[in-house]
Formats: C-alpha cells, structure tokens, sequence
C-alpha cells in the first residue's frame, strides 16, 4: 500500500483492496473516501466490497466517484464535506491518486495557498500546475 499524505490531515492512495483496510486503520485513519468509479475496477476491488471491509475496521467509508470528463463542483463540495466530517484524518484513493490530489486541491482553494496545494500533490509526483485558474477562481469565490 502506498499512501502519500498531502497534509496532517489528507493523504492519496493508488487503488486499495479490501486486506489493505486494517493496515489503513492501523496507521491512525479515520475516513477512507473512494474517487474511483465502479466500471472503473473488478467486482473484488468494487466500492461495495471497500466499505464493508474498511467499516470492519472501524474507520467510515465514503463514495465520491469521478473521473475527468466527470468531475464537478458537486464532487469538491463532497470531498470538503467528507473531510470537515472525519473525526481524524483522511485517506482518498482512485487508480493513482492524482484524482484524488486534484479534488483535494480544488477542496482546499481559499483555505491554502493555491502554491502549497501545488506543491503538496507535486511532491508526490502529481502535477496540478494546470489547475491554478480553477484553484485561483474557487478561492476568489470563497473569499
């Protein structure tokens, strides 16, 4: 398992598979949130098999899947909602983890630096320079 924390308090994962969900729970998560659609993975990896696997834990599952084509202001509401709910901290996956980096990115515009949302996924190898306007609108609207 490959969890790349973007915060203290939000990290991103490439797929997890349900034998991952104690490991997760074990390293202090609080909220495993799904980005990854359905149609997207096998039924072994589906959203479903997840949540029963990550509420055996102990820890809350949430499903927010998007992909490009369909990812939406509804989507980063959810996201931002999901996170203020977590008692503790949070762990989004997808099928690489920059879904889940950009959704926190754009999540996060107006309470951080569009730079520090930048370069927090950039450390982990995702590259969110082109999503500066959307960061830099959402803040100039939340602010």
């Amino acid at each position: 398992m490959d969890i790349r924390p973007l915060s203290d308090a939000y990290a991103v994962a490439p797929q997890i598979a349900p034998e991952d969900a104690a490991d997760i729970a074990a390293a202090g998560y609080d909220t495993v949130i799904c980005n990854r659609p359905d149609e997207e993975n096998p039924p072994d990896l589906a959203a479903d098999r997840l949540r029963a696997a990550v509420e055996a834990a102990g820890m809350r599952f949430v499903v927010n899947p998007f992909n490009a084509m369909t990812l939406s202001l509804d989507h980063v509401q959810a996201q931002a909602a999901a996170m203020a709910a977590a008692e503790g901290p949070v762990l989004a996956y997808c099928a690489s983890g920059n879904r889940s980096s950009v959704v926190w990115a754009l999540s996060q515009a107006g309470r951080q630096p569009a730079d520090a949302l930048i370069g927090a996924a950039a450390r982990h190898g995702y590259q969110l320079e082109g999503l500066r306007p959307q960061i830099e609108a959402l803040a100039a609207r939340a602010g």
